[in-house]
């Protein structure tokens, strides 16, 4: 008999997982939830289980508690490092153990039981983005080979929430600019701008002039 499932936000990983359940005899994706105000929609369908990779909003308690298996989540760090926001930044700059985590989903930021964590190693030459694209991959292939234990919905590891750290969105609006007059070590400087390189996008900029400029830095390995 097929599991009843709901998928919950949208990112890289999440497109692959949810491609990847729509192709399965042993799944039956009801719905495809992206914004909020969606939610009601899994008490009304009440599924079996809700996978959810990518959603951006807090799930209310209520909600959580509607899944009979719960609602699992994936999460790009190797939990309990880097929960929260951008934690594919983090590893780079404060160098702290990357990786990808399976959870449940309680009603704080990334503390649901472990059902399965992978860690992903951080390159010289990755920047936050090359980082970031790893760690969607391997999100996907962590997912699909702990499958069969999602679907029993077996019993996840808690997590030691005395270890680890949590980031919001913005924590990263706090590290943005760089100060031309601060004297720091070459390491930390270059960690920073690798982090925060994530082309096209504009997240790390000094200002001259009352003009901003923004960088990205490329990386080259010979």
């Amino acid at each position: 008999m097929a599991t009843e499932v709901i998928f919950l936000g949208m990112n890289e990983a999440g497109e692959k997982v949810y491609d990847w359940l729509n192709g399965r005899e042993d799944v039956e994706v009801k719905a495809l939830l992206t914004e909020k105000d969606q939610l009601s929609l899994i008490e009304k369908l009440d599924p079996e289980l809700v996978v959810s990779s990518g959603f951006e909003h807090k799930v209310p308690k209520k909600v959580i508690e509607v899944p009979e298996k719960g609602i699992v989540n994936l999460h790009p760090s190797f939990l309990p490092y880097n929960r929260g926001a951008h934690p594919y930044i983090w590893p780079i700059i404060n160098d702290t153990p990357a990786g990808v985590s399976i959870h449940y989903m309680n009603e704080e930021i990334d503390q649901g039981d472990v059902i399965a964590r992978r860690e992903v190693r951080v390159q010289p030459d990755d920047t936050g983005k090359s980082l970031h694209q790893r760690l969607m991959f391997e999100q996907f292939q962590l997912f699909k080979q702990n499958w069969e234990e999602i679907k029993k919905a077996e019993k996840g590891r808690e997590q030691d929430l005395d270890r680890g750290d949590t980031h919001r969105k913005k924590d990263l609006d706090q590290i943005s600019e760089i100060d031309m007059s601060e004297e720091v070590k070459a390491g930390e400087m270059i960690d920073k701008l690798r982090a925060m390189s994530y082309p096209p996008h504009k997240t790390v900029y000094f200002e001259r002039n009352g003009q901003k400029y923004y960088l990205n830095l490329e990386i080259e390995k010979e």
